[in-house]
């Protein structure tokens, strides 16, 4: 039995104390009141098993405690879902030995992250789907940065939603009954580009047989959003920098400035610091366009919004092909869930889209993606073959699936590597693999590796 009483506390307490070791139990020894009155009282936490009280934490209150111990280091900035699903930011702090050198000492200090969910109590933000960490994270920014007026930068990779984070901002913000444009910069020719911008008037260049508004002086009022901003050329982004320091715009070919009040929101895949180094793109517009920043994580780092993504889905589908598919068998959600999606968002839709075309039974399992799996498999050989040394890893299928059996293994190259990216951390494996421990553990006794042989 610990002794809960003599515990010696930090002079700025932790708001929850740990005691245990990296194999036996870990107990609760001391809590602050931010978790008191979530149905436990404080005499029920203190002294109780962590995997008792927490047990619907994810990540685990265990393995951040273990994880932290196996690093002698602090880990920062971990969002953890506490018994409330309650979101809070954690540092987490190996404290070293408890006083009666018995047992190791964590430490976890808490703050609620500010509540973006009260307007996604279903996993849905503004046509944003998730619920995940990473996502409550976006949506709480969108929120904060909404009624500023400084530009925002929305990076991520393609197909993870970035324009409708640009109308989330714009629905929250004041501006939500003005307008909302959109131009993709890498989709219009460069010579036709600037007018698209700014505008031109009649005669301006040949063919220009009548005067046109651009999409600055169109998104008057409201917000003006900029797809792919790393593509646009020098010249361009010259003038695109004058038109957000003046509010004015020149339509080509015209002697005459145009006032106008837009927020400018912007998106890019790309570094733009790595395109300022390579002089492609301006570095005073860099630092005009970045005031605000938002990053939008690949699917792949949100596996646990996958199934209510799927739900979406299948519901829009159900809608616009007017028949009814209820859901995905447990094993075909779970393949899902073990791939890593270099599309994205965009890439599931369209794997959900061509299953429910092609099966007209209400439940969906893991058989109806067996053509894909193959599909997917060959594509990633065929790019490992071309040039090996430069296959992304997002194209891999980290699980070995039987897709007519509905199982997964985990295989020897997908695991070796998911140690590599963790730091040789299992905790950390696992969760990048999307898998418990415990069957990260089974998987090596399977495979017959010992932790040396990774």
């Amino acid at each position: 039995m610990i002794d809960t009483k003599s515990t010696l506390l930090p002079a700025i307490a932790p708001d929850l104390v740990l005691y245990g070791s990296g194999a036996g139990a870990w107990t609760v020894v001391n809590v602050s009141q931010l978790l008191v009155g979530h149905g436990f009282s404080r005499e029920q936490l203190v002294g109780a098993e962590v995997d008792q009280v927490f047990a619907q934490a994810q990540p685990s209150i265990r393995s951040l405690a273990e994880e932290a111990i196996a690093r002698h280091s602090t880990l920062d900035n971990i969002h953890i879902h506490l018994f409330d699903k309650q979101l809070y930011v954690a540092d987490v702090v190996d404290a070293g030995l408890s006083p009666d050198y018995k047992h190791h000492q964590v430490f976890f200090y808490l703050q609620p992250l500010a509540d973006a969910a009260d307007s996604v109590t279903d996993g849905n933000f503004h046509g944003l789907i998730g619920r995940s960490a990473g996502m409550l994270d976006v949506y709480r920014k969108i929120k904060l940065y909404a009624d500023s007026a400084a530009a925002v930068v929305i990076t991520g990779e393609t197909g993870t939603g970035k324009e409708l984070v640009a109308q989330a901002i714009h629905q929250e913000s004041y501006r939500h009954n003005g307008p909302f444009i959109a131009l993709n910069c890498s989709a219009i020719a460069e010579e036709l580009l600037e007018s698209e911008l700014f505008g031109h008037v009649k005669g301006a260049f040949t063919g220009a047989m009548r005067s046109h508004r651009g999409r600055f002086e169109r998104a008057d009022g409201g917000s003006l959003f900029l797809d792919e901003i790393g593509d646009m050329p020098l010249h361009t982004q010259t003038r695109l920098l004058r038109v957000l320091e003046e509010g004015e715009v020149e339509p080509v070919g015209s002697e005459h400035l145009i006032k106008v009040n837009v927020r400018v929101i912007c998106a890019t895949n790309v570094g733009l610091e790595d395109a300022v180094g390579q002089r492609l793109f301006r570095s005073d517009l860099y630092h005009r366009i970045s005031v605000l920043r938002i990053h939008l994580p690949p699917l792949r780092d949100r596996r646990e919004d996958i199934p209510l993504l799927v739900n979406a889905f299948l519901h829009q589908l159900s809608h616009s092909y007017q028949r009814r598919v209820e859901k995905l068998t447990p094993e075909a959600m779970e393949l899902l869930q073990a791939y890593m999606w270099p599309g994205n968002v965009r890439e599931l839709r369209n794997v959900i889209e061509r299953v429910f075309v092609e099966n007209r039974a209400q439940v969906i399992g893991g058989r109806a993606f067996a053509e894909w799996v193959r599909e997917r498999q060959a594509f990633a050989s065929a790019q490992d073959a071309a040039a090996p040394a430069q296959r992304p890893v997002a194209l891999e299928l980290p699980y070995v699936v039987d897709p007519g059996r509905g199982s997964r293994s985990l295989s020897v190259e997908s695991i070796r590597a998911a140690y590599a990216a963790s730091s040789a951390n299992l905790s950390a494996t696992a969760r990048l693999l999307g898998v418990h421990r415990a069957t990260l553990y089974r998987h090596l006794q399977r495979l017959g590796l010992r932790r040396e042989d990774l």
